[in-house]
This record gives structure tokens, C-alpha cells and sequence, in this order.
């Protein structure tokens, strides 16, 4: 068994290259945590997902600090854990905090992957070698720019788009982008801005054959999820409302959804992330891989999650220039000629993050041993 030497957390910034605005609001850059756990000469990394502030879950930047420092990486160092699926029961004793439980868990499963070196998705099972992703597009200024924004990325090779909405940004703009794209792959995503009082507009978006519409109302209602969904020919999926293998047999046996979004840092680690895919795939409902817009540390880690079989739709992973002028990582995640991404194939995430690119973006750090328990 492997000794855990020292864990590391840093607290980075990096800005996005153009503002980000969902129905939540508008960010322009993003502030996270990662994770680098020290043991055989070997580092693993992960990436703590929540943001800087509670508006797409409770968890932020400073809780998943505090909830680590405090809680997870004693229990790791006390229970003198290494194995990535006994931190992660072990973890369970702590109630909620997934995103901070998924990012020391990440970070597990690449020192694991490093020692036997191998890559991540050969633990997990993965299948599929080639990708092909998807991009998500922001709320815009104006119709203009978002069909702007749009032309490009199809120019780049991405082959199915995401846009956010939200009241009064919704029918129009999949209007206009059917006008200009009538084949192409297009879902929206409304990260719970809606109400059941709102379906006749919903509804209407069932005209532009969308893939899929994303999370309509908030978190907690399953119930008026699963009403709307018996009223509308696109299918719903459900991306906050999953919090965990239970939540999703739930929206299952209710009918709230016809797919899921799986996040890891949502459902707390990766363990929890392939509990649900199975369940998924055993009961015909297609799953895919969600983005919290990561570095190149956590966008790796989705993708070798996103190899597994059930996940059929394209995931929100696109190349790493998509969201920052200088990725992490090294090389960056890109785009192949057929608009796909490759699964790296290197021991553990498959990609090199570099320090000095870490150490200019990080604000805070902290260094954690085992003599200190």
C-alpha cells in the first residue's frame, strides 16, 4: 500500500478569454482549488470545481478549503488511506461537500494511475479513445454576438452546441441559431431559472428539435420536472438535481428526465460518478459528461470519465484555448481535424501541469503532512 508523504491545496485564478454569463450571472474569470497529493516519489492531481461564490451549488472555493483542511485531509492521513475508493466511503461519514470530497478523490485516482502507469480511463473502463465534444455558449449582449460566437466554433470543428437561457433569452435565440444552423446538434441549458408557471414557453421550444433541454427548474424539484417532462416532445435532463446515485433512481422511477448530466466534483468523486453511469446504462438512460469550465487538470480527469460506454451524447469538454489564453497543462486539450478530442494516453490524467504556470495564478497555499495528525 502506498504512503501518503504530504498534500498540497492551492487556490488559483484564471481568466476567461470572453466573459461567461449563464442565468446565474457573469463571470469574467474563475477562481478553484487544486489538489496534489505526494506519495512514491509520484504526485497526483485534482480539481476542486465550486466557485468562488454559493450560486450554482452551496459550495464555494473557501467551504471546499475549509471542509479539506479540516475534515478530509486529516480523515486521509488518520485512516492512513491511499486507495482512492476507501477515501471515498470513508469520506462518506461527512455530510454533503462533494465538490471538496471529488477533488482530494481526483487527485487519488491520478498518484494511483501514475504508480501503475497506466492511464485513468483503463481503471474506470473506459471504451472510448476519441471524443467528440461539445461547446457551451454564454448569455450574449445580443443576438448578433451570440450567432457570432457560434459561426466560429462551428468553423473550429465542434459539432454540437450548447446555449444557456433564461427568461426572455430563449425562444429567440434558438430561433435564430435554427434559421442559420438547421442540422446542427443544439440543446439548451437553463440551470433552474424557470418555474412550472413558465412551461407554455418552454414548451414553445420544442418547434427547433433541440437534443435535450437542461435543468429548467431549480435543484429540488423532481416533482414539477417530471410533469413537464410528460408535456414536452424534447427530452429533459437533469444536471443540479443529480446529487448522487439516489437522486438519480429517483428522477428515474419519477420520469423527471430522459438523461443525465454527470459532473464528478456534483457528485462527489468519481466512485459515485461510475455507480450512476451503471445504473444509467442498465436502464437505457444516456448520460453525458458536464463542464464547470476547468483547467486543463479537471478537463483531462472528465475526459477519461467520459470514455466510459453510456456516456453517448458529447460532453462539455472542448480544447482548453475555448476558455483560457494559457491553460495549466501542457500539451493543451485540442481540437483533432475531425473535431474530436483524444483521451490521453499518458500515466493518470495523460497530461503534464505545469508548476511555474500553477505557482503565477495561485493566491493562496498550504502544505499539509502527516506528522501534523
Amino acid at each position: 500500500m502506498m504512503k501518503i508523504e504530504r498534500v498540497e491545496l492551492s487556490l488559483l485564478y484564471l481568466p476567461y478569454v470572453h466573459p461567461f454569463e449563464t442565468s446565474l450571472g457573469r463571470e469574467e474569470g474563475r477562481t478553484f482549488i487544486i489538489v496534489k497529493v505526494f506519495g512514491d516519489g509520484l504526485c497526483g492531481y485534482g480539481e476542486v470545481v465550486a466557485s468562488q461564490a454559493p450560486l450554482y451549488s452551496y459550495e464555494t472555493t473557501i467551504t471546499s478549503w475549509h471542509i479539506l483542511e479540516d475534515f478530509l485531509i486529516p480523515l486521509l492521513f488518520k485512516a492512513g488511506l491511499s486507495e482512492p475508493e476507501e477515501f471515498s466511503r470513508a469520506a462518506l461519514k461527512f455530510r454533503g461537500h462533494p465538490m471538496a470530497k471529488a477533488g482530494l478523490e481526483l487527485a487519488l485516482w491520478d498518484l494511483k494511475a501514475r504508480a501503475l502507469g497506466v492511464p485513468l480511463y483503463q481503471l474506470y473502463g473506459g471504451t472510448q479513445k476519441e471524443i467528440t465534444p461539445g461547446v457551451s455558449c454564454g448569455i450574449e449582449d445580443s443576438l448578433d454576438e451570440l450567432l457570432r460566437q457560434v459561426e466560429g466554433y462551428v468553423r473550429e470543428g465542434y459539432k454540437r452546441v450548447k446555449i444557456k437561457i433564461k427568461p426572455g433569452w430563449d425562444v429567440e435565440p434558438c430561433r435564430l441559431l435554427r434559421k442559420h444552423f438547421p442540422d446542427l446538434p443544439l440543446q439548451v441549458d437553463a440551470n433552474g431559472a424557470y418555474r412550472i408557471e413558465d412551461k407554455e414557453r418552454l414548451k414553445a421550444l420544442d418547434e427547433f428539435c433541440l437534443l435535450m433541454l437542461e435543468q429548467p427548474f431549480p435543484p429540488y424539484d423532481l416533482w414539477d420536472h417530471s410533469r413537464l417532462a410528460r408535456e414536452m416532445a424534447t427530452p429533459l435532463c437533469l444536471d443540479e438535481s443529480i446529487l448522487n446515485f439516489d437522486s438519480v433512481r429517483k428522477a428515474y422511477e419519477m420520469g423527471a428526465c430522459r438523461i443525465i448530466n454527470i459532473k464528478v466534483g456534483r457528485v462527489g468523486g468519481i466512485c459515485e460518478a461510475r455507480r450512476i453511469h451503471d445504473y444509467s446504462q442498465v436502464h437505457d438512460l444516456p448520460v453525458w459528461c458536464g463542464g464547470m469550465l476547468e483547467s486543463g487538470i479537471g478537463r483531462a480527469h472528465n475526459l477519461h470519465l467520459a470514455s466510459l460506454p453510456n456516456f453517448l451524447y458529447p460532453p462539455d469538454l472542448s480544447a482548453s484555448k475555448r476558455y483560457y489564453a494559457e491553460d495549466i497543462i501542457e500539451p493543451p486539450i485540442e481540437l483533432t481535424a475531425r473535431g474530436t478530442i483524444l483521451v490521453p494516453e499518458g500515466p493518470g490524467i495523460g497530461v503534464n501541469p505545469v508548476e511555474e504556470r500553477i505557482k503565477k495564478a495561485t493566491r493562496r497555499h498550504a502544505v499539509y503532512l502527516p506528522s501534523n495528525y
